[in-house]
């Protein structure tokens, strides 16, 4: 299964976060560490602090802190999350896609156990498990 990079960078930006749990990481300083695009890393947060992962700050002292605590946040979960929508193979899109095989085709089943299996091999760990060592002072 290859995940998006949308996904990629979130669960970067998530493991970084999770070092230092009290700290407020600006989207600027996260892109700059990850060499990722400002905007791209922007639409990331939105959409991780409107499901509740993360929270974030205006202003002075502002930036995006994890939630809930690292432990409590479930690698399978955030990754549904960031790949909703995400169909693994065109016949798994909401449509059924534009299969020529439909009807016929053995595959479809094995993908669909074979997704559900990785996912739930990710629901074994968390995001403490996960977390990147704390980052040096400059």
């Amino acid at each position: 299964m290859r995940l998006t990079s949308f996904t990629d960078y979130g669960l970067r930006m998530l493991m970084r976060m999770a070092s230092d749990p009290g700290r407020a990481y600006s989207s600027a300083e996260l892109a700059d560490e990850f060499c990722l695009s400002r905007n791209h890393l922007a639409k990331i947060m939105q959409r991780l602090a409107r499901e509740g992962l993360i929270e974030t700050r205006r202003g002075g002292g502002g930036g995006a802190v994890l939630a809930r605590p690292a432990s409590e946040i479930r690698l399978g979960a955030v990754v549904r999350l960031l790949e909703e929508g995400q169909a693994l193979v065109e016949c798994f899109n909401v449509d059924g896609g534009d299969c020529t095989i439909d009807g016929q085709c053995r595959l479809k089943a094995r993908l669909r156990s074979a997704e559900a299996a990785f996912l739930t091999d990710l629901d074994r760990s968390t995001l403490a498990d996960i977390a990147l060592k704390p980052a040096r002072a400059a």
